[in-house]
């Protein structure tokens, strides 16, 4: 018995869509999204109306009755403002170029601050640094940031290991 009742709710829900679809001079179903009003603001999107025409047919009917077919002349509704593109860019942050930040490094090794220096090197990768702490020493030179950057480093691809490790199990 339900599904009689079912049946015949689509039939009149596609025979309005297809009343309304001409009313607007669409070709299409999602031509009559632009009409039907969302209560966030701005209109229906064509994948919320067709959820609604298995999930809540009677809403969608009421709402195409509303703003369509029981109406002389149907509005468009406006799209719903969105955010400019770009717009989740962060504008407090500096872009520095890389003869920049080679200038800044420059003036902090200058300076002594070993700190800043450490933050304005390029980060190298393990292998990198290895074959350079090697070099250093087979010249006899022990060279105290080489050796910081292997134990963060080393700390830090333990860190990751742990983590995977962590989330596989």
């Amino acid at each position: 018995m339900d599904f009689g009742q079912n049946t015949n709710q689509n039939n009149a829900l596609e025979k309005l869509i297809n009343e309304a679809i001409k009313k607007v001079d669409g070709n299409k179903e999602n031509d009559i999204c632009r009409f039907l009003p969302m209560a966030t603001g701005g209109y229906i999107h064509h994948f919320t109306m067709r959820k609604m025409k298995t999930e809540s047919p009677e809403q969608l009917m009421a709402l195409i009755k509303k703003h369509v077919t029981e109406t002389d002349k149907p509005q468009s509704v406006p799209p719903k403002p969105r955010a400019a593109r770009g717009s989740r860019k962060r504008r407090d942050q500096y872009l520095f170029t890389k003869t920049d930040l080679e200038r800044m490094l420059n003036m902090a090794r200058l300076a002594g601050d070993k700190e800043m220096v450490r933050k304005l090197t390029p980060k190298k990768d393990l292998r990198t640094i290895k074959r350079e702490l090697i070099i250093s020493i087979r010249h006899g030179r022990f060279d105290q940031d080489l050796w910081q950057a292997y134990g963060e480093t080393i700390t830090h691809q333990n860190s990751m290991i742990a983590n995977g490790a962590a989330v596989a199990v």
